[in-house]
This record gives C-alpha cells, sequence and structure tokens, in this order.
C-alpha cells in the first residue's frame, strides 16, 4: 500500500469565528441575565479556537486502518434488541453492522468489527463520526443557544447560515454585502435568493414541487390567479434507459413517489383526470428534450418543471453529461419551464459545495442537505428564486426546521470543506482514476466505472458477480452496497468515501478491492 497523504488544511475556529462576533456577544450576555453567570466569561469560551481535526486525531484513523475488517471488541449478545419495525425494513437492517460507536472514517459494529464507513453512512456524513469540529454545537448549547426556535422566530444564526447560502450558490464571499444585497434584490428566475429551512431532503423537493404547482393551481382560497391556471401540467423527471420513470429519485413524500413510478394506479388516474402528468426523459438523451417541448408545451398541456440530479445515486450512480443539462437548461430557459436541481446526495462533496456551480449551470431552484450537517442534525433547506416566491407561510414548513444548533452544525461542515476544498478535490480525481483504472484492468467481470470523484461506483456485467464482490468486501469490513431494490437498475457497487479520506485511505480500499476481486476471479 502506497503510504501517502495529501495532508489536510489546519482549521482552527471558535464559535465568534465561524459566525458574528457581535451577536455572539449579545447572546453571552443574555446567557448571563438568565443564570446569573459572568458574560466575560462566557464571552472567552465563545472566543476559544477548537481545532477541527486535529493531528491525533488523524493519525489515529491512520492506525485504525490496518484493523479493518477484525474483531475489535466482545460483540453484543445475539438478538438483545431486535426492535419494533415494519416487515420492508427489518428485512433491510444488518443488526451486526449496527454502530456501537464512531470515530472518524470507522464504526464499530454490534459484531464487535470495525468498519470503514465507505458510503459515509448513506451520504450524510461527509466529516465521518464524531468530527471533532463539531465541539463547537456542545459550547454553542454551554452558551445557552436554544435549539428550538419556530418559523416565526428564526435565530440570528439560522439566518445568517441562509445568507451565506446565497452567497455559495452566487459565487459571493461571504463578506461581500454589496454584492449580498444585490443577488437579494434579483427576480431573475436563474438567481438563487431565497431559502426555506426543512428537516429532510423529501420536504425540499416536495417545496420545489408545491412552489411550481403553484404556477398552476391556488395554494389555498385567496391566492392569487396562477399565471397557467387551466394548463395541465407536466412534470419533466430523469428516468431509465427504457423510458420509464423509476431512475430518478427525489424523496419520499407521496407526489414525488409518483415521479418515480411508484403508486402506478393513483399516477395514472391523475394523469385521466387532467391533474397533472409525470414524463421521463431517457438519461442524458437530448432527442427526449426535444420530443417532450414538442408535446408537451403547447395546447392544453404546459411544461411545469424539470426535476434532475446530476449524479444518479439511487440508479447506478449514472452521471448526467454536461452537454444534456445545458441543452435541458437552454430549452427550460426559451419556454418559462423552471428547473429543480436536487443535490441532496452530491452536495458537500463538490469542491464549491454544489456540483451544478461545476457545470456551469443556473437552476431555479436548489434542494440541498444531509452533507451539510454532517449527520449531526436532520437538516434540508431549499434554496430558489424570488420569481417562484408563491407559497404562503404554511405551504412549506416544518416546525423544527430553524433550529440554532442545527444551522451551526452546517456553518462547521462549511467552514472546513472550504479551507480543504482544493485538496478535497485531488482526493476525489485520485479516487475516481482509481476506480476507472481497477475497473478497466478487470473487464471480465466490471464493464465500467461510474459516479463522480468520491461519489465512484462499479458497473459489472451482472448482478451476482455484484453481490459477491460486495461480500467479500463486507467481510474485509468495507461498508459498501449493490442496488437491489430497483429491478431495471443495472448492477452497480456504489461508494460514497467521507471527504476527510486522504490518498493512503483511496490506496487502502483499492487494495481490499483487489483482494476480493481476485478472490472472486477464483
Amino acid at each position: 500500500m502506497t503510504q501517502t497523504s495529501v495532508g489536510f488544511e489546519k482549521v482552527c475556529k471558535s464559535l465568534s469565528d465561524i459566525t458574528l462576533a457581535a451577536q455572539i456577544e449579545k447572546a453571552c450576555e443574555a446567557r448571563a441575565a438568565l443564570s446569573g453567570g459572568d458574560p466575560s466569561e462566557l464571552q472567552n469560551r465563545a472566543a476559544e479556537p477548537v481545532d477541527f481535526y486535529p493531528e491525533d486525531f488523524q493519525k489515529r484513523q491512520w492506525d485504525l486502518l490496518s484493523k479493518v475488517g477484525t474483531v475489535v471488541i466482545d460483540p453484543v449478545l445475539a438478538e438483545q434488541t431486535n426492535g419494533a419495525s415494519s416487515k420492508s425494513f427489518n428485512a433491510a437492517t444488518k443488526i451486526k453492522m449496527s454502530p456501537l460507536s464512531g470515530a472518524g472514517l470507522f464504526r464499530i459494529g454490534e459484531d464487535g468489527r470495525l468498519y470503514l464507513i465507505t458510503k459515509s453512512e448513506h451520504y450524510h456524513a461527509p466529516l465521518g463520526h464524531s468530527f471533532p469540529g463539531y465541539a463547537l454545537i456542545e459550547r454553542a448549547r454551554g452558551l445557552g443557544i436554544t435549539n428550538a426556535t419556530h418559523n416565526n422566530t428564526r435565530g440570528w444564526i439560522t439566518r445568517l447560515l441562509e445568507e451565506r447560502l446565497v452567497c455559495e450558490a452566487n459565487g459571493l464571499d461571504w463578506e461581500d454585502k454589496a454584492g449580498l444585497e444585490r443577488v437579494l434584490g434579483s427576480e431573475d428566475p436563474n438567481v438563487l435568493n431565497r431559502v426555506l429551512n426543512l428537516e429532510t431532503g423529501s420536504l425540499a423537493a416536495e417545496a420545489a414541487l408545491k412552489m411550481i404547482l403553484a404556477r398552476f393551481y391556488r395554494p389555498q382560497e385567496g391566492s392569487e390567479t396562477p399565471k397557467f391556471e387551466g394548463k395541465i401540467p407536466v412534470l419533466l423527471v430523469v428516468g431509465n434507459d427504457e423510458g420509464g420513470p423509476h431512475a430518478n429519485y427525489h424523496g419520499t413524500t407521496f407526489l414525488t413517489q409518483t415521479m418515480r413510478g411508484m403508486w402506478p394506479e393513483f399516477e395514472s388516474r391523475m394523469e385521466l383526470g387532467n391533474l397533472l402528468k409525470v414524463h421521463p426523459i431517457r438519461p442524458n438523451n437530448s432527442a427526449d428534450l426535444d420530443a417532450a417541448f414538442q408535446e408537451f408545451d403547447k395546447g392544453d398541456f404546459k411544461i411545469a418543471g424539470f426535476f434532475h440530479e446530476i449524479i444518479m445515486m439511487n440508479f447506478g450512480a449514472r452521471l448526467l453529461t454536461k452537454e444534456f443539462l445545458h441543452k435541458a437548461y437552454d430549452l427550460c430557459r426559451e419556454h418559462d419551464v423552471p428547473t429543480v436541481v436536487d443535490e441532496i446526495q452530491s452536495c458537500m462533496w463538490a469542491p464549491g459545495f454544489f456540483l451544478f456551480k461545476e457545470y456551469g449551470l443556473k437552476p431555479s431552484f436548489l434542494a440541498l442537505g444531509k452533507g451539510f450537517s454532517g449527520g449531526e442534525y436532520p437538516a434540508s433547506r431549499i434554496l430558489f428564486s424570488s420569481a417562484f416566491d408563491n407559497l404562503p407561510q404554511f405551504g412549506a414548513l416544518v416546525t423544527n426546521g430553524q433550529e440554532e444548533l442545527a444551522s451551526i452544525s452546517y456553518l462547521i461542515t462549511m467552514t472546513w470543506a472550504k479551507a480543504n476544498a482544493e485538496i478535497t478535490s485531488r482526493v476525489g480525481q485520485y479516487y475516481q482514476d482509481r476506480f476507472e483504472k481497477f475497473a478497466e484492468e478487470h473487464s471480465g467481470l466490471i464493464t465500467g466505472a461510474e459516479g463522480w470523484r468520491h461519489m465512484s461506483a462499479l458497473r459489472f456485467n451482472e448482478l451476482g458477480a455484484a453481490k459477491a464482490f460486495v461480500a467479500q468486501l463486507t467481510e474485509a469490513g468495507l461498508d459498501m452496497s449493490v442496488q437491489t431494490y430497483k429491478a431495471d437498475a443495472p448492477p452497480v457497487v456504489l461508494t460514497k468515501i467521507p471527504l476527510i479520506a486522504d490518498e493512503r485511505v483511496v490506496d487502502f480500499i483499492l487494495d481490499r478491492m483487489e483482494a476480493a476481486i481476485g478472490t472472486l476471479a477464483k
């Protein structure tokens, strides 16, 4: 194994550093007024920096690599607790791998074995477990910064985060107040300048859908007459290679499930009743785009919106091309159709937080979540243009969506990732290059590599081989998976390594993969 490491930029920040010092000072005064404590003592605590990813923590990560797959503690007694979930959830649960504890790139399962979290705990732990920088969350809690706020009392940290997300989406520095004011005042349908704070990616995607449908139907009595009242809305989604809708994934709310082929009878009746039509576009198929606009943007129909991911992690990690997406966006601009980029999967793994920026796209809506809060809180956001700010207060909200500590978790993750963007880009490219070379060298079993950088996957010739490969890797302590819940998905082995992984971690993963493919070939 090549013993190299790119090294990470040292980030030492305090609460005052990552937020606003003047506001933190007032928060300390308020806490002192409530507790009877000394405000200066609280302010000193707020100004005390934390090393986000200290060298001793990193060194321990490297030391643990050699123990991956081994039993490091006695296992939990068999079937000590089985829970009380549904049949489908119980069937999918792997109790032995369930975490007893985690640190950085690793977790120890109930079987006592050490696992490398090669999927970043299903995509929402980009900085791994117990990231030291998140100690600032507990420090904020100790200063009395409350997590329980409401939509009517959005706290200053959440409001600050909203501004910084708008800055990032528009390529502005966080301190560029004039630029921010200019962006916030824009009415361009392709400028992201509004934020709604929600809890899950499903709710973020649904909020975008609601704002799109509000151009066809009134959200409530007394709402303004919709722009396309009387027209039949047609939603364009990215489907599978056969033209079916099943490939996309925009959450688990009812209507977004119909967009990926669930509830087929309901969807058929909805279409027959001229309420809503879902029309799939084959991945990277420009001819399908042209045909859809020719057929459905005239007469009784109106294309209502184009929903897409960039990396379809729920469909074999298929990567949509820049050419295809730019073609779609050009057509949407020409026909007054809002675009929704769903980056629940890809956000935080791109150097500028959002993969759409790498593509040079200008979406009308951006769904983000998972990665930003680092697994500390369920906290998603929908960024959108003021041109679609058409919902009443209760149109898209959750009571807990404005949590201040969740917003701090965003700021911590963003601060470290921003400082290390160049380094994580290099590591991600190194990972992708090694994946592509591995696929090429084992073309008898593998037809190619999919995905992008940290989110790389292997496409196998057939499902049985992919399952056997993953079984070998699971035994070796690498948490990978094969997509089996979609019958039309290609047999792909999925990975999504944390941003805190360096080159030696990449080499370790590929060494284990070489061993597994060798056993499989025999």
